[in-house]
């Protein structure tokens, strides 16, 4: 039931590993930060990772007359979460599931949770182009979708993953909001030098060769890490690090995107 939301933004990837969860978690608190009120939908069967990005592990969900209700992460209920890691007994069982099976799962919680009024709903996605992702593109043209964003690290390997996922939004219509450029870069805790272990502005030169706006690099740090298991933004505790530049100016961004015109 997605009638009381404004915004639906879908968190892409065509590779796993990338920290699309991570991103996707931090984006929902970087944006109940600037005061909005924010859903996250965390529809990633086999690797639901939100539950423990945000230490909400062990919370029980429920169903009422409308459908399920999601956690809310404190008494402000500014910042709600479903996660199908909520049904798992314990973070190690895997979803052991066939293809109609996931499918019905995914269209449940898409059309089946019950979310308050919310400024944006992000949707978690699983990593690649299979049938997870033909299940929730069908379900989004039955509500306003304001489009994807892709998150990619530099190496050349997930880029190449990158480019099918571009091409799979292309082809079943959904908008390229832009591309993050994940783990580019080690940050030292100590000295705050940025290493390029890796190698570096493989989401930039994505962007210019798919004609989609970069919408920022974050590196590797281990202070962001640290946060992992709480509902601490990077806003909040680590103001001035790049992460939390990157992630201020993408919910700019967002907001003017939105304002601008909508799905």
């Amino acid at each position: 039931m997605l009638d009381k939301v404004k915004n639906v933004i879908i968190v892409l990837s065509g590779k796993g590993g990338v920290g699309k969860s991570t991103v996707s978690t931090q984006l929902a608190l970087a944006m109940r930060h600037a005061g909005h009120k924010v859903g996250l939908l965390d529809i990633d069967l086999c690797g639901p990772s939100v539950p423990f990005l945000l230490g909400l592990e062990g919370s029980d969900i429920y169903q009422c007359d409308e459908g399920w209700v999601p956690i809310y992460t404190d008494e402000s209920k500014t910042l709600a979460v479903m996660s199908i890691g909520f049904l798992l007994k314990s973070r190690t069982d895997p979803v052991i599931w066939r293809g109609p099976k996931k499918t019905m799962m995914i269209r449940q919680f898409l059309t089946d949770v019950k979310w308050d009024e919310l400024d944006y709903l992000i949707i978690d996605t699983p990593p690649g182009t299979s049938d997870e992702h033909i299940t929730v593109m069908e379900c989004m043209r039955e509500v306003p979708c304001n489009g994807a964003i892709i998150v990619t690290t530099p190496q050349g390997v997930a880029l190449d993953d990158v480019r099918k996922e571009i091409t799979f939004c292309k082809k079943t219509g959904i908008r390229l909001l832009g591309i993050v450029e994940n783990m580019s870069g080690f940050v030292c805790p100590n000295c705050t030098n940025c290493t390029n272990i890796f190698s570096s502005n493989g989401g930039v030169e994505l962007a210019n060769h798919a004609q989609i706006p970069h919408l920022g690099t974050l590196p590797i740090d281990p202070r962001v890490g640290v946060l992992a298991g709480s509902t601490a933004s990077v806003l909040d505790e680590l103001p001035d690090s790049t992460t939390a530049q990157v992630l201020r100016g993408l919910v700019q961004h967002l907001d003017a995107v939105t304002a601008a015109g909508g799905p």
